[in-house]
C-alpha cells in the first residue's frame, strides 16, 4: 500500500454502525426495559404465568413489526396498546371458553396435572419477608380489580404514562383513564386498609 493510500485511510472518518443497526439496538433496549414489568401485567390479569409469557412475546413481536419505525417517544403507548389490547382479547376468549365448559359440564382446572402440581423449589412461607408479603397482597388486589380500572393503575401508577399517554394504550378519553384510575385507588384503598401501619 503506497504512503497516500495509507494517508488517505488514517484521515478518513471511522465507520459507524448503519441507522437500522442503531435502531434495532434502541428497539432491543426498549423491549428489553419494559418486557418484566408487561410479563407481571399479563399475569395480574390472566392469573397464568404460561398465557402471561404468550401474551407478551405475541405483544412484544406485533409491536416490533408495526411500530419499530416510529420514533421511540410513542414506543411506550404503542406498545402497552398493543399488550392491552392482547389482553382483552385473552380475556373475552376466556368468558366464552368458561361458558362452554360450564354448558358441557366440565371445569377449566380439569386441565394438565402437571401444570397444577405444586412447586417445590418456592420458598415456604415462613421464610417470606414482610415486604415481599406486602407486595404479595398488593398484587392480589390488583388482580381483583375489573380489567379497565387494573390496566389504568398499571399504566398510570407503574409504568408511569402520563393520562394522555394511557389514554391512547387503553383506547378510551383521558376522563376515563382518570374515572377508571380514580376507582382503582379507592377499591385498593378500601381493600388494604388493614394493612396500614
Amino acid at each position: 500500500m503506497s504512503s497516500c493510500t495509507a494517508n488517505l485511510l488514517w484521515m478518513s472518518p471511522p465507520v459507524t454502525a448503519s441507522p437500522t443497526a442503531a435502531r434495532y439496538r434502541d428497539l432491543d433496549a426498549f423491549l428489553g426495559e419494559v418486557e418484566r414489568r408487561a410479563y407481571v401485567m399479563a399475569e395480574l390479569a390472566t392469573r397464568n404465568p404460561d398465557d402471561a409469557l404468550d401474551l407478551v412475546q405475541d405483544a412484544m413481536l406485533a409491536f416490533a413489526r408495526r411500530y419499530g419505525d416510529r420514533p421511540q417517544a410513542d414506543w411506550a403507548p404503542l406498545f402497552h396498546r398493543i399488550l392491552q389490547n392482547r389482553i382483552r382479547d385473552w380475556a373475552r376468549r376466556r368468558k366464552v371458553r368458561q361458558r362452554w365448559l360450564g354448558w358441557l359440564g366440565g371445569t377449566e382446572e380439569e386441565g394438565d396435572p402437571v401444570q397444577q402440581a405444586p412447586d417445590r423449589h418456592s420458598p415456604p412461607v415462613e421464610q417470606r419477608l414482610d415486604q415481599a408479603a406486602a407486595a404479595e397482597r398488593l398484587q392480589a388486589a390488583v388482580a381483583e380489580l375489573p380489567l379497565r380500572q387494573q390496566q389504568a393503575f398499571l399504566l398510570r401508577v407503574w409504568e408511569g404514562l402520563d393520562v394522555a399517554d394511557t389514554a391512547r394504550a387503553m383506547g378510551c378519553s383521558d376522563g376515563s383513564v382518570k374515572t377508571h384510575l380514580s376507582r382503582a385507588l379507592a377499591s385498593l384503598r378500601r381493600q388494604l386498609e388493614a394493612y396500614r401501619i
